[in-house]
């Protein structure tokens, strides 16, 4: 906050003004009985006074409506608390269809109505406000380098509620466990595999993992949808209660000896674990694990992207022996 500027030399006291000074010469007494007008801060010498913006009749500027962001485009719209902003066909098509969504707004071009019809045919549970592909750049934040591809359609919804551990488990299907994985489209590309091998659900951890954003939405076109997402707080107690629910804990670690084969686990239930790019699988991670197992690559390469690793251990541990 800016603070006033102290006066150079002396202070006068109230009794050093003049009294017989005519009004408004400086220094003057005001009169008895004389109300002198409410004055605010006096601004810096520096500073332009501040005006309000007014239109050609004096009226109030109109205020954005709610969700958009003040001052004409500078960064996205924050989503209120407890939302998101998901876009693209494939993320808000699967959102409009399920159930368990609450929406607020679906901001959408002409253009583009036909293509999310023939994922999601009309009547949508929202009203969609027709606008130009600009305001949906603005609403969120998409320019040159950002990676948004909204392709004409944007949906603010609220965010999923994930089902508990054990409610999740009743689900078929082998569970995979990310440890430390920040990047949201490595997660959503995550989810995608999952889904598409069946897995019941993907467990993350709370604090060290993306939330539920659009490009995650993006990426995972339309998994995050179908397959939950659950996010705990302690990884190893999560392992351990996947033990006690009979799973067989496999970490993925590219130093392991054993050979990552179907054969291995028929009969079991697997949890695989992934760690981080680079770092890997934290200490207390691996310790829990049950074995580590490590994928076959005759070509050479030392490491895989951890999406496509996901994927092709997914494969692996799901085909028919």
């Amino acid at each position: 906050m800016t603070q006033k500027r102290p006066h150079a030399g002396k202070p006068r006291h109230a009794d050093d003004r003049p009294r017989h000074a005519h009004p408004g010469q400086p220094g003057a007494q005001p009169a008895r009985g004389h109300r002198e007008p409410a004055r605010g801060p006096k601004p810096m010498a520096d500073e332009p006074r501040a005006r309000p913006e007014r239109g050609e009749r004096g009226e109030r500027p109109e205020r954005p409506e709610r969700g958009e962001r003040r001052g004409g485009g500078h960064g996205p719209a924050p989503a209120p608390h407890g939302a998101v902003w998901l876009y693209g066909t494939h993320a808000v098509g699967a959102a409009l269809q399920n159930p368990h969504r609450r929406f607020r707004r679906l901001v959408i071009t002409e253009e583009a109505q036909a293509a999310l019809a023939a994922e999601c045919p009309a009547p949508w549970p929202v009203p969609p406000e027709i606008a130009p592909r600009e305001k949906i750049d603005q609403i969120l934040g998409a320019k040159p380098g950002s990676g948004i591809v909204h392709q004409g359609i944007a949906l603010l919804t609220d965010q999923l509620t994930a089902p508990a551990l054990q409610e999740a488990l009743k689900r078929p299907g082998p569970v995979l466990v990310l440890d430390q994985i920040f990047d949201p489209r490595n997660v959503g590309a995550l989810m995608r595999t999952a889904q598409a091998f069946g897995a019941c659900c993907v467990i993350a951890q709370d604090r060290n993992a993306p939330e539920e954003t659009g490009a995650l939405a993006k990426a995972a076109s339309g998994a995050l949808e179908a397959i939950p997402l659950l996010r705990i707080v302690n990884i190893s107690r999560a392992l351990m209660a996947l033990k006690a629910a009979e799973f067989w804990v496999v970490g993925l670690a590219g130093e392991a000896p054993t050979r990552l084969r179907a054969e291995s686990f028929a009969g079991r239930r697997v949890a695989l674990v992934l760690g981080s790019e680079g770092e890997g699988m934290r200490r207390l991670t691996r310790e829990t694990c049950d074995e580590l197992c490590s994928l076959a690559m005759p070509g050479g390469m030392e490491s895989l992207n951890v999406s496509a690793a996901g994927a092709v251990s997914l494969y692996e541990l799901t085909r028919t022996p």
